[in-house]
């Protein structure tokens, strides 16, 4: 009898591993991420920090990745600046939203090498650049939350927050941080 436990112990385990080693082979997209990041005309580029800051860009802790809180940046390396409803419109906010999660990307990207394996965008925390009286911070982070959706899909969604703030690093228009899960 004791050796018929051991036997089903060892079957069972055997199953078990076999149905993981599936789910970790087994595509997450029916789509290739990075080609549709292409399609969608967006170049990755490696941001860089301020000189003298001692943080990273990403950090990771078993599957989990934290983004850093990260402004718009345009490719050419202008920050994009000023208060939302005062200096930018919502839609200049949206835009430059957008920017972040581009940054993001590339960030991500460099982290983990192939985008393909975000299993999920986890939680969004977007804060704005205004004064008292804006109340249209949500739309303003949709430029982010809009592009992660169109390149992850249904795995792109996520909790969020979206709220004002008074002043930003550097006057950005926005700043966006990101927790990420992702498949070895």
């Amino acid at each position: 009898m004791k050796h018929l436990y051991i036997l089903i112990f060892i079957l069972l385990s055997n199953c078990t591993s076999q149905v993981k080693k599936q789910k970790n082979t087994t595509p997450l997209y029916n789509y290739d991420v990075e080609q549709k990041i292409s399609e969608l005309g967006i170049e990755l580029k490696s941001g860089k920090l301020p000189p003298g800051i001692n943080i990273e860009m990403a950090t990771r802790t078993n599957n989990l990745i934290y983004l850093s809180g990260n402004g718009p940046v345009a490719l050419n390396g202008k920050r994009i600046t000023g208060k939302i409803g005062t200096d930018l419109t919502t839609e200049q906010g949206y835009n430059a939203a957008r920017l972040v999660a581009i940054r993001h990307l590339s960030t991500l990207k460099k982290e983990i090498g192939d985008l393909n394996k975000v299993v999920k965008v986890v939680k969004v925390l977007g804060m704005v650049n205004c004064d008292g009286s804006f109340i249209d911070h949500p739309k303003v982070i949709n430029g982010y939350t809009d592009l992660f959706f169109e390149v992850f899909g249904e795995r792109g969604k996520h909790a969020r927050s979206a709220v004002g703030m008074s002043s930003l690093p550097f006057n950005l228009a926005c700043e966006i941080e990101a927790i990420v899960e992702i498949r070895d």
